[in-house]
Order: structure tokens, then sequence, then C-alpha cells
């Protein structure tokens, strides 16, 4: 077995591929892992936000949460109207695509691949946070765990492991399970004490205020608590991988969901200042993120509370996992569409879109790497990405029903409309209050995006309208070429190639550069007793050795001059230029002998005549 397939697994053949069907049971776990998952970094990125103005702050934290609910509810009812006018899948791409065409829709397209990219950073950053929480003495190496998931995450896509909902199911059931006791625990004690509930663990004391409170600090909370939203989109999105009957089950998957998290957070909003539960800073020794001081708080540091953190771990951690499904399959579109490489629209060795997967790890690794794996670094560049992505699905959909129209169009266009204002009102409030804090490199980077898939484009177009003609062949115009071999020694090699290029033309021209004080004559009485000498016995077409100086010791600037200047003399020819090659038979050997022949050829296509054709005659080494 080879290290590829120990690793990856043995290669897929097309007709393995299986779909499979979820249900409202298994559909909440595997669509409803990211948006559950939010509540482990949204509450806290909003309280991050309060925690600088002290303990009065806490007391609006409710009312931020609430907000966060309400907008949270648009939310809801605008994609339930998406899940049933795109029961194909609505992505924002695709239905920005549908209805305002390719060019609006790449601004879509570029918003959900910022918003998977970064969903992946925050939960696996928000995920070793719950293990630090647990874990204080690993705080130091937080960013090393932070790679050490997202490169398991990566084996594990790239071997095509799907995402099943029986996989799926244990992990967040004890997770909604243990959240859910803990804040029903926290609201039944906080009621009968009047409000006043006493801590089993305290929380550590919050802060004394470094800065007063203000209106403006409120809309920046706000703008942190929005991340507790992000992942809502994916039941709309996944559609067709419900079971018959497909829309319903979708519609109750999607009401279970947002259930679950509205609940989960309109709780921690009453509990956090019942119990004083404040953010803590991430990058200082003894971080505890606010569901460790709530679980310590109202059930203690005992069994129930590891288990508790431990599932907020895997919880946190694999709600990358729909970046990881849904980021390849928007370069996928792309690709097709010829904003991207065909290369992303091809399916790997395991049936999966690997060219993705790599690009995502790549760019999702960087992030953690320059905000060293610190969620609350990354949570201003992920919520302009995630309501960007909302934001063009709205609107997208208000243009469908002002074009569609049909049964009740009114009020699908009003609740729609209802939807595209409420995120378009966040996303200007977020790029407002976290400019500074990072959300400037999303509105950069976007537009800049935006450009290079645009130039991709283009340059596909470019190549289809210079080459994408079917032409009449001509026979009687083809002439045979001028063939140019490029030698260093006279070896197996170099005849290996003089003969291939006998049997395409009787004009060869061999070409040995010079490059120090050697014997050329020794070549030289080579040629003419090995090549030369056989060739006029035989009546054969005799090839020419040419020697070129070098006196600046360049190998393939001469060549490339001598092909172009054959080029231009011999118009009514093509050039055929062969270059002989040694193939060893291990792949650690490539660079001890094959690095002339590879770069002769990129620069002959790149600097050489139109007219000139490279050719490489392959000597294979035998395994010894």
């Amino acid at each position: 077995m080879s290290l590829s397939d120990l690793i990856l697994g043995k290669p897929l053949a097309s007709s393995e591929s299986k779909k499979e069907e979820l249900t409202v049971w298994t559909g909440v776990p595997v669509l409803g892992l990211d948006a559950l998952a939010s509540t482990g970094y949204g509450p806290e990125a909003a309280l991050t936000v309060l925690s600088i103005a002290g303990v009065p702050a806490l007391r609006y934290y409710p009312l931020i949460v609430i907000l966060v609910v309400l907008t949270l509810t648009t939310l809801y009812f605008s994609y339930r109207q998406t899940a049933e006018a795109y029961p194909n899948g609505g992505g924002a791409y695709n239905v920005t695509k549908d209805n305002f065409g390719t060019g609006v829709a790449l601004w879509a397209a570029v918003a959900l691949l910022l918003d998977y990219l970064l969903n992946v950073a925050v939960g696996i950053s928000a995920g070793i946070g719950a293990v630090v929480s647990a874990i204080p003495s690993l705080h130091s190496h937080t960013l090393m765990l932070c790679l050490l998931v997202l490169l398991t995450l990566t084996l594990v896509n790239l071997r095509g492991v799907r995402e099943s909902g029986l996989f799926f199911v244990a992990p967040v059931f004890v997770f909604v399970v243990c959240l859910a006791i803990t804040i029903g625990t926290g609201l039944i004690r906080t009621w009968l004490s009047g409000g006043q509930p006493q801590p089993i663990v305290p929380p550590p004391p919050i802060p004394p205020p470094t800065a007063s409170l203000s209106g403006w600090l409120l809309l920046t909370a706000f703008a942190n608590g929005c991340t507790a939203m992000t992942g809502i989109e994916a039941v709309s999105n996944g559609v067709p991988l419900f079971r018959q009957p497909t829309i319903p089950n979708a519609h109750k998957t999607l009401t279970v969901i947002m259930l679950i998290l509205s609940s989960f957070l309109l709780g921690l909003g009453y509990l956090c200042p019942a119990y004083h539960i404040g953010a803590m800073n991430e990058q200082q020794p003894g971080y505890q993120n606010i569901l460790s001081q709530l679980l310590a708080a109202v059930a203690g540091r005992n069994v129930f509370y590891y288990v508790s953190l431990s599932s907020v771990f895997i919880v946190l951690t694999y709600s990358a996992q729909t970046s990881f499904a849904d980021f390849p399959r928007v370069c996928r579109f792309l690709a097709e569409d010829c904003f991207l490489p065909p290369a992303f629209a091809k399916l790997g060795r395991r049936l999966v879109f690997s060219c993705g997967i790599l690009v995502l790890t790549s760019f999702s690794g960087l992030l953690l790497i320059v905000f060293g794996g610190i969620t609350d670094k990354l949570i201003p560049l992920f919520a302009v990405g995630a309501f960007g992505a909302f934001l063009s699905s709205q609107t997208g959909m208000v243009r469908h029903w002002l074009r569609k129209r049909g049964p009740r169009y009114r009020t699908k266009l009003f609740v729609n409309a209802i939807g595209a204002v409420t995120t378009a009102i966040v996303l200007v409030i977020i790029i407002l209050a976290k400019f500074k804090e990072g959300a400037w490199m999303t509105v950069v980077v976007a537009p800049g995006l935006v450009v290079l898939l645009r130039k991709i484009n283009q340059h596909y177009k470019k190549i289809a309208r210079e080459v994408g003609q079917a032409v009449e062949l001509h026979p009687s115009e083809i002439n045979p070429p001028a063939v140019i071999i490029p030698v260093k020694h006279w070896n197996r090699a170099t005849e290996r190639a003089v003969r291939f290029g006998l049997l395409l033309s009787k004009d060869i021209t061999a070409i040995h550069v010079s490059t120090e004080k050697e014997d050329k004559g020794r070549l030289q009485e080579l040629w003419r007793e090995k090549v030369e000498k056989p060739a006029e016995a035989l009546h054969s077409p005799i090839p020419q050795l040419r020697i070129i100086d070098s006196p600046y010791r360049q190998i393939s600037e001469p060549i490339i001059e001598f092909v172009n200047r054959t080029a231009k003399e011999k118009a009514d020819r093509p050039v055929a230029v062969i270059i002989p090659e040694l193939v060893e038979p291990h792949w650690y050997e490539f660079l001890l002998h094959n690095l002339y022949g590879p770069k002769l050829e990129a620069e002959l296509l790149i600097k050489g005549d139109e007219r000139v054709i490279v050719i490489n005659a392959p000597w294979r080494l035998r395994d010894t």
C-alpha cells in the first residue's frame, strides 16, 4: 500500500458516490452544527466588548441578546421561503446568480468564501478555547492545538468521510442536553434566589472599567453578538439532501435549530448578568470562556462539567465541517462558470473536491497563525463575510418574488424585504463598529477577490476566442518541421532523441551550448563517428551539429535565440524542439538530474516563437 493510500485511502470510482438522505433528527446535527456552535463564541463576542465598561454594562447584555434573537427570527422566516423557492439548493451564489446574473453573484460568492474560510478559523479557535478553559496548562499551546485540529479535519475530509447524521447525533445531543440542563438549572436557582444566585464555583471577578458606557459601545457589542447567527443558512443550501417530502423536512429542521439556538442565546443573556459572568482576555493565562464559567457556577467542576466542555469542543471544532463541505462546492460553481481554474470542479481520488479543501486549509491555517488562534481577533472579519452572504441571498429573494410573483407573493416579498433591510443595517453596523479592529481587511479583500475572479474569467474568454473555434484541417498545407535538439553529451538519451527527430523531418540540427573551456573537439569527433558516418552509409539525412559559445555561462538564452532565429528563417515550416530527458524510477531522484529539461521547456513555451513545438524524448533509467 502506498503512503498516499494509507493516509487518504484508496481511490474511489465515480460509481461509488452515495447520496445520504436526511431526516429532521439527522438534519439538525448535520446542517445545524454551525448554527448551534455559534453559541460558543457569539455571546462571548458581545461580552468581550461590554467587559471594558465593567459590571454596570452587564445590565444591557439581555437587551443586546434580544435584538440578536429578533434579527435571527427575521432570517429564519426569510430562509424558510428560500428553501421553498429553491428546492435544489438555495445558496447565496445560486440565488443571486438566478436573479441578478453572474456579475452580481460574484460578490455573493466572495462573501460566502470569506464566511466559510473564517468559520473554520473561528470554530477551531473557539473549540480550543473550551479545551484551554478546562485544562489551563495547555494555554501556551493554543496555536499548536488549533493547527493540529485543522490538520486532522483536513485529512478526514480528503479521505472523503461524508457528513453522516449518525456520526454527529451523539456529540450534538450531548451538547444540547448539557447546555439545556445548565441553563435550566441556572434559571431555577436564579428565580428561587430572587435574582441573586450563589455560584458553586464563583466566576473570576470582572475587571474595573477602562472605558465609559456609550451607545457606540452597545452597537459594537451588538455587532459582535450577531456572529451567533452564522450557519442559519445551511438548511436552505442543503434542501436536496432531505428525504421526501424535502421542503417540509427542511422547514422542520430549520425550526428546531432556530428554537434551540434562540433559547440558548436568551438563557445566556439572562444568566450571565445574574452570575456576574464576563468575557476574559483569551491571551492571558487562566482564561475561561463564558460557557466554562457558567457550567462551573451552576454545576461545579465535576464530571458533568468536563463532559459538557468536551461536547462544546467537539461541536465547535466540527462546525468547521460546514465549510469543508460548502467552500469546495462554491469553488466548483465558480470553476464551472470559468471564474476559477478547472481543477476546482474536478472530484479527487476520494470523490471530494480536493483542490478546494486544500485551499481552504491553507488560508485557514494562515489566519490562525497570523491571529495566534485567538477567537476575539477573528470575529470582526467573520461577521462581515457572514452578513455579506445573508444580504446577497435576501436581496436575491426580493428580486425573485418581483420576477416570479405567484400566490401570496406580496407577503413573501415583504418577508424577504424585511430580511434584506435587517441584514443590510446589521452589516453597516458591523463594518462601522469593527472597522478598525479588523473588519477593514474583509472590506478591502472582498473587492480584490472580485477583481481577481473577473480577470481569471476574462483570461478564459480570451483563450476561448483564440482557440475555441472548430477550424477545418488542410492536410495539403502540412510541411515537415525543422527539428532542433539541444544536446549536452552524446549518449543514449541523445541518440533516442535524434532517432525520433529523423521520423519527423530530414532537417535536423543538434545544438550544444559551450559555457567553459571544454574540449569541443571531442563532441565533434563523436558526432562525426557516431552520427554522420552511419547516416552517410545508409544514405539517410545527416543531422547537423552546431556549437554555440556562451561567454556569460547562459544555457537557455542562446538556445531560445537560435530557435527563434530558425523560426523566422523558415517561416513556412513549424520548428520542433526535442529535449532529451532522463526519467528516474524514484520521485526523490528528480532533483539530482531533471532540472534542466523542464526549465528549458517552460522558457521555450513562454519566450519561443508561436510556431515552436516542444517535445520531450524521455530515457527511463532502470531501477537497480
